[in-house]
């Protein structure tokens, strides 16, 4: 069993910051990448910020600039700080790992947290 449980989100006006978190526990061997989705009312489910073991980022365009991701890799954890949020950034925030339970497993399994809302106003 694994589960990743987000904290940090919140109401906060335009310009502001947030500091989400992300913490994985359970059976878990290895975690390759963690990330961070967004999913707005009415809209897709999109990538927000990866980071691979070796500490290897990718951002979406629209919030390069301003969030930075990172881990901590002795905790199983992912962290996104926000910065200069803008009311478009209003979503509901994932966390996502990718990882391996046992030694033995064959592949990388995708997991999801339940989300944090994240709401910015104007």
């Amino acid at each position: 069993q694994v589960q990743l449980v987000e904290s940090g989100g919140g109401l906060v006006q335009a310009g502001g910051s947030l500091r989400l978190s992300c913490a994985a526990s359970g059976t878990i061997f290895s975690i390759n990448t963690m990330g961070w989705y967004r999913q707005a009312p009415g809209k897709q489910r999109e990538l927000v910020a990866n980071v691979g073991l070796t500490g290897n980022t990718n951002y979406a365009d629209s919030v390069k600039g301003r969030f930075t991701i990172s881990r901590d890799n002795a905790k199983n954890s992912a962290y996104l700080q926000m910065y200069s949020l803008k009311p478009e950034d209003t979503a509901v925030y994932y966390c996502q790992a990718t990882l391996k339970r046992t030694a033995g497993d064959y592949a990388y399994l995708n997991f999801w947290g339940q989300g944090t809302q994240v709401t910015v106003s104007s």
